[in-house]
Parts: structure tokens; C-alpha cells; sequence
């Protein structure tokens, strides 16, 4: 399990907003959701694919108040780089954009002292939408994953929250519109690995995803492991080819394919704790050109998910072993390579505790068991910083990832009232680390 715990980092409750102050950050979070909602269909319908996102980052940064304190420098024009479109701005009036991860930017509202992150995915999928609404994607690409909503709340919440200004002693917000979060190496990665986070001293990472699995009015806030490691494979099994009416001439390749697919199953039910979550999946199998001939090769990839690094690191072992003595035994070759992924998304315990007390108080029905072996490159916050992933119940009809996926435009409010709870729950500790000119007069 990895992670940076809350331990030490955000340690105590002095400086938690009053409820007088939290009263008036809803309310401006209100205030903000008709523009918002707004906002969320004009990005639903021009998505960006992963590596494009250029024009969603303008219009996301577009969307953002005029009336921002300032923060860092941002980055010079001269070094936006090309994919960007020649329009977007390096600024906003009183205020300043750093440029991430390419595609990517970080804004900040508030002075200095330690931040808070929230996280908006800036990326949509390579996938024709077919919800028919009059606001549908027609480029060929789509936010069948939320991604939409997502960024629309963190701009409401960013909104409301440089509403009140600094006079109102605020912990500061690091808006961090990420990039590629659908592809591996991830947008999350590299933010990590460019030091914004820790230029601007970012204690805790907060996020939110829309989770039609659980139903509208539920905010999942399960502490500890709640998504798994996801990592791919490529198996090549080699043979000799020949024709198909002479099969004892051969080695055949498709055969011995069939039965690592087959046994690497085994590995989940008999090599796996029982209690320990493990996937394994063969997304695609290639082999041959003909219907009368046998292959000189097969070619299968797909994913490895778990929930433990150390039982991530013995799969990938044992499932190696596997796939060469199974082949072996059909007298053909195997060759496995694996590409590590995302790793295990674990939620800091106090900070997803903090944050669950708050949803309750505010009407929420909180799930505390959701997990699942889904992916998410937030994972990455999690090295670097208290990280708090939450999941956002909405009625659909179709899943995540289907053309027909399309959450109600209420659920841009329940992700922004998720991440301003999950900020409201990171602030004392926040508060407790931060140097005292840097605190709000008592009273």
C-alpha cells in the first residue's frame, strides 16, 4: 500500500472553517451551479481526446473569475507549448496560470501558506456518442466518463471560493487541470513530476468521480485501497506454422494460447488470497490470416489489476511463469512482457473520515465500502500528499465508457458539494502546519 498519510501533515482541528464560514461557501457554491452547468455542456459538446485537450483547457480557463488574487508567476508565453491554442491566456486578471504536464494548468486562489488541490480531467474518449441530447459530441470523441462534470465543479468551487477573498482566511485552492488521465503515461504523473505540487506546497489532493454504480444522493468516502494497480501485459506465444490438415507437423500457437488464457484464470482462484482483489483480463488475441492454416504465432494483451503492490509484484512473477510453462508444455515459446500502471489508489483513513462527517451533515447519504478494480491515475497525488478519491452517485442508463452515458446535470452540484467538503475536511490540518502570519486573526 502507498500513500502519504494525513499522519503528521495535517495533524489537529485549530483553524477549521466555522459554521457561519462554511454556511457562506456553500452558499457562493450555489450561486456558482446555473454557469456551471452551463459550462458543463458546452465542454460535453467539444470533448478533446487525451494529448488535444488545448481548446477544453482555454474554455476551462475562460470560465475562471476575474477576480483572482494573485498567486506564483505563471509561465511565460513563449513557452506554451505548441498544442495549445495561440489565444489562450498566460493570465487572468489578477490571477496566474502555470502551465503542466503540456496540456495541462494549475491555478491558485489565496495567499500564501500551504494549499489544498482539487483535481478536474481535462481528457474525453475516442468514442462516437450516441445520447441524442440537442448539447451531444459530434467529433468523433466523447466525455463518456464525467470528465465534463468534473471540471465544471472544480470551476464552481474555484469560483466560490475566490468569491469570499482572502479576507475571509481561507486555506488557498490549487485548481489542478490535468491532462490525460485515459492514458497511460498519465497527465497525474507527470503534474507530480514537474514540482507544482510542492512549489505551491500542496498538503492534500482532493477528487471526485461521477459512479453509476451507486445511486443519486450517495457519495462514496471509503477509506483506504478504493481502486486497484492496473497494469498491461503482451504475451506472445511462438510455435511453427503449417497447414491445418496436418496439425502433428506443427506446433500450433493458437492452441497454446487457448490454455494460458485458462490458466492464468487459475491464478485468480488459486494463487490469489481470496481476500485480496485480483482481475485478470485478456482484452485481445491475434493469430493468423487463413482459416486452413495454422499460425506461426499468437499474440494476446490485456490487464493485471490488484489492490496490494506486494501481491502486484509476486502476479507479475507468477503469471510470467505461468504463460512460458504453459506454452512449454504445447511445445511453443512464450514471451511476457509487462507494463506497469497506475498503482493502487489508497484514500488517507482521517481525511476520507473528516470529509464523510461533513456529508452527513449536510444531507448526504455516505457509502464507506465502495472499492473496485477500476484505475484512475489520482493515485499518483497519493506519493506526494494526503489524497482523497470520492465517488458520486448518478442514474443512468449505461455505464461508464458507453456512448449512451450522460449523468444529469445535477451531478455537476454533487461533485462540486463533495470537493468543497473534501477541502473543508483538509483545512484544519492545513491550518495546524502552516506558519502563523500566514493564519486568519482569531475570532
Amino acid at each position: 500500500m502507498t500513500g502519504t498519510s494525513i499522519d503528521g501533515r495535517m495533524t489537529g482541528v485549530q483553524g477549521a472553517p466555522g459554521a457561519e464560514l462554511r454556511a457562506a461557501l456553500r452558499a457562493a457554491l450555489r450561486r456558482e451551479l446555473p454557469a456551471a452547468v452551463a459550462l458543463r455542456r458546452e465542454l460535453h459538446a467539444a470533448p478533446n481526446v487525451s494529448g488535444e485537450e488545448g481548446p477544453t483547457l482555454r474554455r476551462v480557463l475562460a470560465a475562471l473569475p476575474a477576480t483572482l488574487p494573485a498567486a506564483l508567476p505563471a509561465t511565460p508565453p513563449a513557452t506554451l507549448p505548441a498544442t495549445l491554442p495561440a489565444t489562450l491566456p498566460a493570465t487572468l486578471p489578477g490571477g496566474a496560470v502555470e502551465h503542466v504536464a503540456t496540456t495541462g494548468a494549475v491555478l491558485r486562489v489565496g495567499g500564501p501558506g500551504p494549499a489544498v488541490g482539487v483535481r478536474g480531467e481535462l481528457d474525453a474518449l475516442p468514442i462516437v456518442e450516441r445520447t441524442g441530447v440537442p448539447w451531444a459530441a459530434v467529433n468523433g470523441a466523447m466525455h463518456a466518463c464525467g470528465h465534463d462534470v468534473h471540471l465544471a465543479a472544480v470551476v464552481a468551487l474555484t469560483r466560490a471560493i475566490a468569491s469570499l477573498g482572502d479576507g475571509a482566511g481561507l486555506v488557498p485552492l490549487l485548481a489542478v487541470l490535468q491532462p490525460r488521465e485515459e492514458t497511460f503515461p498519465s497527465g497525474a504523473l507527470d503534474v507530480v513530476a514537474s514540482g507544482v505540487l510542492g512549489r505551491h506546497d500542496v498538503r492534500a489532493m482532493i477528487g471526485a468521480h461521477v459512479q453509476p454504480v451507486l445511486r443519486e444522493g450517495t457519495i462514496a468516502c471509503t477509506p483506504g485501497p478504493v481502486n486497484a494497480a492496473s497494469d498491461e501485459f503482451k504475451v506472445i506465444v511462438k510455435g511453427s506454422e503449417g497447414h491445418a490438415a496436418y496439425p502433428h507437423l506443427t506446433r500450433d500457437p493458437v492452441l497454446a494460447m487457448a490454455q494460458v488464457i485458462v490458466a492464468a484464470q487459475q491464478l485468480v482462484s488459486r494463487a490469489a488470497d481470496p481476500m485480496a482483489p485480483t482481475v485478470v483480463t485478456f482484452g485481445t488475441v491475434n493469430a493468423g490470416t487463413a482459416p486452413n492454416a495454422i499460425p506461426g504465432e499468437a499474440v494476446a494483451r490485456g490487464t493485471l489489476r490488484t489492490m496490494s503492490q506486494e501481491w502486484r509484484e509476486r502476479l507479475y512473477r507468477r503469471f510470467t511463469q505461468v504463460a512460458e510453462d504453459t506454452a512449454r508444455a504445447y511445445g511453443c515459446n512464450a514471451v511476457v512482457e509487462i507494463f506497469p500502471g497506475e498503482p493502487v489508489l489508497v484514500n488517507d483513513p482521517r481525511l476520507a473520515a473528516r470529509t464523510g462527517e461533513l456529508l452527513r451533515e449536510q444531507g448526504w447519504e455516505v457509502n464507506d465500502e465502495l472499492r473496485s478494480c477500476g484505475a484512475d491515475d489520482f493515485a499518483r497525488y497519493g506519493d506526494v500528499a494526503a489524497s482523497l478519491m470520492m465517488f458520486v452517485g448518478v442514474d443512468t442508463e449505461s455505464g461508464l465508457h458507453s456512448p449512451g452515458f450522460l449523468p444529469a446535470d445535477s451531478a455537476v452540484g454533487a461533485v462540486a458539494e463533495a470537493l468543497l467538503a473534501g477541502y473543508l475536511a483538509a483545512v484544519p490540518g492545513v491550518v495546524s502546519s502552516r506558519p502563523a502570519a500566514c493564519r486568519a486573526p482569531a475570532g
